[in-house]
């Protein structure tokens, strides 16, 4: 559990401009298995169990072209070691948009209980432009990788030739192949891998970015769709500008459960024994670092620093401790403790942080650009949806608005970013109107997919059930907390195949402070619980 969690932490998050491709209407029809292949299955790596096999696939480019360019699509098996119970197949993805899946066989196969084990193989992929998976790259340099920037209009102009310049570089570097890097596409190449393994439908397990290309491939796939699990949700009608600004509002409840429990504990943190008394505390903290940078550990943290690790606060115990130790450094008292890198609750760094997770298999080649995460996540979030604002002005009027509306995190989530230069989608974003009986899960306090996203795309998805997990922290539920409520009722369904007549709503025990919250790893990325970008 201790190897899962962190991956499903950081896999794994989230519009446009000089239309060189015309936005062309969406086609629910299933595309057609072109040229079914058999994988070439050998073992992934010496290291590795001989049972974790790996093997690659071809799949089109553009799926209007099947017969045009191909793109490697990297595959990894552990099969069922009980065939008299084997049920089909279970795909499995991270999160992200960006994350790798190779190695979650792996982990799903020591993390599930034998009785759901032993109905599936489970199979991982890297998603096409990720990893072993003819990997996209822009280019970019740490610094233009890092997209948490907080609203000041002193900057906005910087901020806006840094959003132009990403996307320009991306069209440079890679222009024939990010149109084709997005949802819609990696479901048809989920289908395609069903066909290559032979399968008339699949099940699948996917976390965070991966929820919402679960509900995307039950949309255009929906006799083929099996058990399916979506866990830790994506509204589909708020992807993706929405999803980023939604880190922003539902940060503001988690920071006042924060100051409600802090102030319950003010013997111990000293940071005031009311809620107000303790946002006070903090706030001013914060502008005092904004003028003086509070130095500790070597590093020296800036008011906007504290603020961008607003995922922090749907931790209560660790978050207290975190505010104390930097005030107590700001006034200049001995801090016996270290300061953990605030920077691993940020997004940027979930989202660069993506390409640099270990590869899970010799089996393929070299590693990819140390940009391809930040590529993949740009390509996907930029060309799913043609909704994002093409005028830098917009930006900043709301930049400005949800600064003060949401003073947490409101200007980063809403400042600009480079799908406002972003080529125009291919294809229109996926509507939900197909009913889908697959299971929903979610916690109470998720930092990335937070409960209001998880609830509407419970909703979104006619026919569906949730379970929700409450007093559950993290991003991230099934298998990824042991101590979840959430588990019982996933693993039945996944025994049985049959839902829950009606949702589910159960009680995790309360996290202590000797939980730690899921941090990078594995997300948009590289995996589900509380890291990932998505």
């Amino acid at each position: 559990m201790k190897r899962f969690a962190p991956l499903i932490a950081a896999a794994g998050a989230i519009a446009m401009s000089l239309p060189l491709l015309s936005a062309a209407p969406a086609s629910a029809a299933p595309a057609p298995d072109h040229s079914p292949q058999k994988p070439a299955w050998a073992r992934c790596s010496p290291e590795q169990p001989a049972s974790y096999e790996c093997a690659t696939i071809k799949v089109p480019l553009d799926y209007r072209r099947p017969e045009g360019r191909k793109l490697d699509i990297a595959i990894s098996r552990i099969k069922s070691e009980n065939p008299a119970k084997r049920h089909g197949v279970m795909l499995l993805n991270p999160g992200g948009p960006g994350g790798s899946g190779l190695d979650l066989p792996l982990m799903m196969n020591e993390a599930m209980p034998k009785d759901v084990r032993d109905q599936y193989d489970l199979i991982g992929f890297d998603p096409r432009g990720v990893g072993a998976s003819s990997p996209v790259t822009c280019g970019l340099s740490d610094a233009e990788q890092a997209f948490d920037r907080p609203y000041r209009p002193e900057t906005f102009p910087s901020d806006v030739a840094w959003a132009r310049t990403v996307a320009e570089k991306c069209r440079e570097k890679s222009g024939s192949v990010l149109p084709y890097i997005t949802t819609r596409n990696t479901a048809r190449d989920m289908d395609s891998i069903r066909a290559a393994l032979g399968e008339r439908k699949i099940s699948y397990v996917g976390y965070s970015y991966g929820t919402y290309l679960g509900a995307v491939y039950t949309q255009l796939f929906p006799n083929r769709t099996d058990r399916f699990v979506l866990d830790s949700g994506v509204d589909p009608d708020r992807v993706w500008r929405g999803m980023i600004q939604v880190w922003a509002t539902e940060a503001e409840p988690a920071f006042a459960r924060w100051t409600q429990w802090t102030a319950e504990r003010a013997g111990e943190y000293q940071l005031g024994d009311t809620p107000k008394a303790v946002s006070d505390t903090f706030w001013a903290l914060v502008a005092r670092a904004g003028k003086d940078p509070i130095v500790l550990d070597g590093q020296k943290i800036t008011g906007d620093d504290i603020r961008t690790a607003r995922a922090l606060f749907f931790y209560p115990a660790q978050a207290a401790p975190v505010i104390k130790l930097l005030k107590d450094a700001a006034d200049g008292k001995p801090t016996a403790s270290a300061l953990p890198d605030l920077k691993q609750f940020s997004q940027s760094a979930r989202v660069a942080g993506a390409a640099r997770s270990t590869k899970a298999a010799s089996a393929f080649a070299a590693d990819p650009a140390p940009d391809n995460g930040t590529a993949a996540f740009w390509s996907v979030l930029c060309g799913d949806t043609g909704a994002w604002p093409r005028y830098a002005e917009q930006y900043e009027r709301d930049a400005v608005k949800d600064k003060a509306k949401y003073p947490l995190y409101g200007d980063f989530a809403s400042n600009i970013k480079p799908c406002a230069f972003w080529d125009r989608p291919v294809e229109s974003a996926t509507p939900m109107r197909t009913k889908a009986g697959v299971l929903t899960v979610q916690n109470e306090w998720d930092s990335q997919t937070p409960l209001v996203s998880g609830q509407d795309m419970h909703r979104a998805l006619k026919g569906s059930r949730m379970v929700l997990a409450m007093g559950g922290e993290g991003h991230g539920v099934y298998l990824a907390d042991a101590t979840s409520c959430a588990n019982a009722p996933v693993n039945s369904y996944l025994t049985t195949g049959r839902l829950p007549e009606r949702d589910i709503t159960c009680q995790t025990p309360p996290a202590g402070s000797e939980r730690r919250a899921p941090l990078t790893s594995p997300v948009p990325q590289r995996f589900p619980v509380g890291a990932s970008r998505f």
